[in-house]
């Protein structure tokens, strides 16, 4: 398996219709995420806002089974480097756990200050039966990870006729 893929021509990623949407999908997931940040640290103060801001992210990372949280570090990393995203994804969730280890430790009083963060230290805090919650979102993010490295190799359309 390839760790590195060749970079992305970004004049590409404006012309090309798979790689228009990919985009498209990473500036409005950043969107919501700052958005987010912004409203949080507004209504909390800035340090106690990324905390929050950071927890919620690392929730949707374990707790969704598409990569859309983890998307935020994927796609740059990809454009950047060419590294796939299915190793940056790795990574990502290797920074959520420990986040959340650290936090648990730490910093549990946050888990406390919004009702997604209180679903999501529910999940943690008892792995029978809502860490399945999890391991599903672990085998739907890496599954959508590795198609949407594929659509991002992939130049024209009929060279995915395997994938259809």
């Amino acid at each position: 398996m390839k760790i590195f893929s060749k970079k992305i021509d970004r004049n590409l990623l404006i012309k090309h219709e798979t790689k228009k949407e990919v985009l498209t999908r990473f500036t409005l997931v950043l969107l919501v995420f700052v958005t987010y940040f912004v409203f949080v640290a507004y209504e909390y103060g800035a340090k106690e806002g990324l905390w929050i801001a950071w927890l919620t992210w690392s929730g949707f990372v374990l707790g969704t089974p598409i990569a859309s949280a983890g998307f935020l570090v994927d796609f740059p990393m990809r454009m950047i480097t060419g590294i796939r995203m299915l190793f940056s994804e790795m990574m990502v969730w290797t920074v959520a756990i420990s986040l959340n280890l650290y936090a648990l430790t730490f910093q549990s009083h946050i888990y406390q200050t919004n009702t997604l963060l209180k679903i999501f230290h529910q999940i943690l805090t008892h792995p029978i039966p809502y860490w399945t919650i999890i391991a599903v979102s672990a085998l739907g993010t890496f599954i959508s990870i590795h198609f949407g490295d594929e659509l991002l190799d992939k130049r024209k359309h009929h060279e995915r006729i395997f994938y259809h």
